[in-house]
């Protein structure tokens, strides 16, 4: 692969698109186009800081948040992007992007802005696919790929303090091959155990869930796993601690089944059993969800909803107080006709990663009283806001700095954070 300096200086002028574009569905498979002509860009071209002033930062339509810096999918050799993930060293405080690729993943110390380092990447298991997804618990990155036979990746983040010469072409420390392919990985870091999902439709556990346990991050073991319900597009999985003190403590599962969403308790991994199931008014395709702190709301987006029925983005409020008998509680529209894809929830805010309508900031704190706001955002894809599957894949807004990462499908790694 291709060889950068260690450290990769912002001072260039910003990129706008990457050579490829996805056309495609994120469930549905496909081929990769040109791009070219959308913007002009240099795919190999570092992207260096501009503030949001007068609603742009540089080329990138924005509202409240500043571009920091970034790396293109050309430093990458990659095709296109995907998932992505953060990883904080609690030994040092340096922060790490974890950047699912179409041929792997890309490993990113954000620390400093100014000076961003290409550490080095994990190529993927076995061939190369659009689709990754990638966890983090005590220190080690789960990655898992709807390629053939790929299984699940363990990488030991902490090789990371000493990469002496990078970019580093990086092996992994363990695979999991107790399934195929999977479209997602879900950690409850609580308990340490690992939830995948979308693996093939007529495995042992009809493409539901797997469990893994992963509390020795590089001895993943096998438990079982939930197969009542189907193919389980995505999950999350928690500890819960929610208005429903029937299930107190434990470990609840709610998966995007496609058509419903699935609330399952697996605290018992021999006898893990379902709680209810639920549907919604004009349903395209179950895609995925996020609790509220509190445990008491499930902010749902439905991928094929902008398309299939003309609704603006839009995202699903399920109130969760009573897990046997969850009920539709709000229904928020954006402002745009993009594609809504992952959303994760942080304190009052919703990140929501919205396809070509960028990263979508929502204020959530009136959602008792059925009000959200958008409160401001950034579009990484500036030619357009229509109903198509380029653009933003996904979003991390965890990091203690604030700083929040974001993965482009066309373009690459982006850093923003909220602007002073």
């Amino acid at each position: 692969m291709r060889k950068y300096p260690i450290c990769i200086l912002f001072s260039f002028l910003c990129l706008a698109c990457s050579s490829n574009s996805s056309d495609n569905d994120d469930d549905t498979i496909g081929g990769m186009q040109s791009d070219d002509d959308m913007t002009g860009g240099n795919n190999d071209t570092p992207i260096g800081f501009f503030a949001c002033v007068g609603g742009v930062a540089d080329i990138y339509p924005c509202n409240g948040y500043d571009l920091l810096g970034g790396i293109p999918l050309g430093i990458f050799n990659a095709a296109s992007g995907n998932d992505i993930w953060g990883w904080t060293d609690t030994s040092n405080n340096r922060e790490y992007a974890l950047v699912g690729l179409d041929n792997g993943t890309a490993f990113v110390d954000i620390t400093d802005t100014d000076n961003l380092v290409y550490l080095g990447k994990l190529p993927t298991a076995t061939v190369a696919s659009g689709w990754r997804d990638i966890k983090v618990f005590q220190d080690h990155a789960f990655i898992v790929s709807e390629a053939a036979d790929h299984g699940m990746q363990v990488f030991d983040l902490t090789r990371l303090r000493n990469v002496a010469s990078p970019p580093e072409n990086f092996t992994a420390d363990t695979r999991h091959t107790g399934f195929g392919n999977a479209h997602n990985i879900v950690i409850n870091e609580q308990t340490g155990f690992a939830y995948a999902v979308g693996t093939a439709r007529d495995d042992a556990f009809n493409g539901g869930a797997h469990f893994i346990n992963v509390q020795d991050p590089k001895n993943p073991v096998g438990v079982g796993g939930y197969a009542d319900n189907g193919y389980t597009h995505d999950a999350q999985v928690i500890s819960y601690n929610g208005p429903d003190t029937d299930y107190t403590g434990s470990e609840i599962f709610v998966g995007a089944n496609e058509s419903q969403i699935v609330l399952a308790n697996v605290t018992d991994k021999a006898n893990p059993a379902e709680i209810t199931t639920l549907q919604y008014g004009n349903i395209g395709y179950t895609h995925q969800g996020w609790f509220t702190e509190d445990h008491r709301y499930f902010i749902l987006g439905d991928e094929l909803d902008e398309t299939d029925f003309g609704f603006n983005s839009r995202t699903l409020i399920f109130d969760f107080s009573d897990l046997d008998n969850p009920v539709l509680h709000d229904t928020y529209l954006g402002p745009t006709a993009a594609i809504d894809h992952n959303g994760y929830v942080r304190g009052d805010e919703f990140f929501l990663a919205n396809y070509t309508a960028g990263v979508r900031v929502l204020d959530i704190s009136g959602i008792d009283g059925n009000t959200i706001v958008e409160t401001g955002f950034f579009d990484t894809f500036p030619t357009n806001n229509t109903a198509s599957f380029n653009g933003v894949w996904s979003v991390y807004p965890y990091f203690a700095s604030e700083k929040i990462i974001v993965n482009d499908i066309n373009t690459g790694l982006f850093i923003i954070q909220k602007a002073n």
